[in-house]
């Protein structure tokens, strides 16, 4: 089985969200009454990277009944990172200028992102206790 594959039956919820970054994040945003929200597209990096993490160690610590730190922490910090990095890279180079690459949207993401570890770990750690005992 493939790496895809694998990923794909393992984590649904998480490759579900991931394509929803990729898509919310390219394609034009209309304006709406929202963006008079300071700092709003900040907030939503923050929000989105924050629950594509949570829902990486939740859905670990569902599928697992002992967590590999080392392996989840690369792929539940480190991997949302560069994903976060690539889109503001695709973004300044790639979308005719309908969207801009901006170092602080990548910084939201990072934030939200240590915030979802804050908030996963612990969730991992319960989900797999769970499932020690079936």
């Amino acid at each position: 089985m493939n790496l895809i594959t694998y990923f794909l039956k393992t984590y649904p919820f998480s490759c579900l969200c991931v394509v929803c970054i990729w898509i919310l994040c390219l394609i034009p945003i209309p304006d709406t009454p929202l963006n008079n929200i300071t700092m709003v597209d900040k907030w939503t990096h923050f929000v989105m990277y924050g629950g594509l993490c949570t829902l990486l160690w939740a859905e670990y610590g569902f599928r697992h009944r002992r967590i590999d730190k080392g392996k989840t922490f690369f792929y539940a910090f480190v991997m949302p990172l560069v994903l976060g990095g690539l889109i503001e890279i695709v973004q300044a180079t790639c979308t005719g200028g309908n969207r801009s690459g901006d170092i602080m949207d990548f910084w939201a993401d990072a934030i939200g992102v240590v915030l979802g570890m804050i908030i996963g770990i612990p969730l991992a750690l319960i989900l797999s206790r769970r499932n020690k005992g079936s």
